[in-house]
């Protein structure tokens, strides 16, 4: 009697069952974001709460290019199972000043990898540790926070920060203000090849 809806509910489920696991393995996926490496992009001390972020994958099929500043998903060159979220520094060609514990004071990016980094450099294995990383171990790029509410919104590039005037500079001026002081800082480590004409940033 009861059987014929119950059947049929389980064959509505597993004919749509295949769309989010094709969403997820192609297109996006959804991570929270564990640890302190790229604080304060992500996770800062000022929220209680873990972000909760929204990851492009699609981009990899279909553009199949990075850009520095790009903060990814990468499986761990050291162990496999482990994935980590880094932001790209260098590109394929570029020469990087890099930071301790890096045995080389400079390295130039090999054909095919990037150098990445953690935002938080006392709290991160990155490539100061085991060197710039293949391409094939980027699955995804981080594009959104969906949570907490209040810093939710697209990921974007630093900015020079802009204020109307006669109205004060605030905590949000100052934190794009770091947020570009530091990119600006990464930049200067990083000696572009010369295929690739330099991006000012902003002044």
């Amino acid at each position: 009697m009861f059987r014929q809806p119950i059947v049929k509910q389980t064959l509505n489920a597993l004919f749509w069952l295949p769309i989010p696991i094709v969403l997820v393995q192609y297109f996006v996926t959804i991570k929270t974001i564990n640890g302190r490496s790229m604080q304060p992009t992500l996770n800062p001390d000022s929220s209680k709460w873990r972000d909760v972020v929204l990851f492009d994958r699609f981009s990899i099929g279909t553009r199949g290019r990075w850009d520095r500043e790009d903060i990814v998903a990468l499986k761990s060159p050291i162990k496999p199972k482990t994935l980590l979220v880094k932001r790209i520094v260098a590109l394929e060609g570029d020469i990087v000043k890099t930071l301790p514990p890096y045995p080389d004071t400079e390295v130039t990016i090999p054909p095919g990898h990037v150098w990445v980094e953690g935002d938080e450099s006392f709290h991160t294995e990155d490539s100061n540790i085991f060197g710039p990383i293949p391409l094939a171990l980027i699955n995804a790029k981080l594009v959104y926070i969906v949570w907490p509410l209040d810093r939710s919104g697209p990921l974007r590039r630093p900015s020079l920060p802009v204020t109307k005037q006669g109205v004060p500079r605030g905590s949000i001026w100052r934190h794009e203000m770091a947020e570009l002081e530091r990119a600006r800082s990464r930049e200067a480590r990083v000696t572009r090849a010369v295929r690739d004409p330099p991006r000012k940033m902003p002044l």
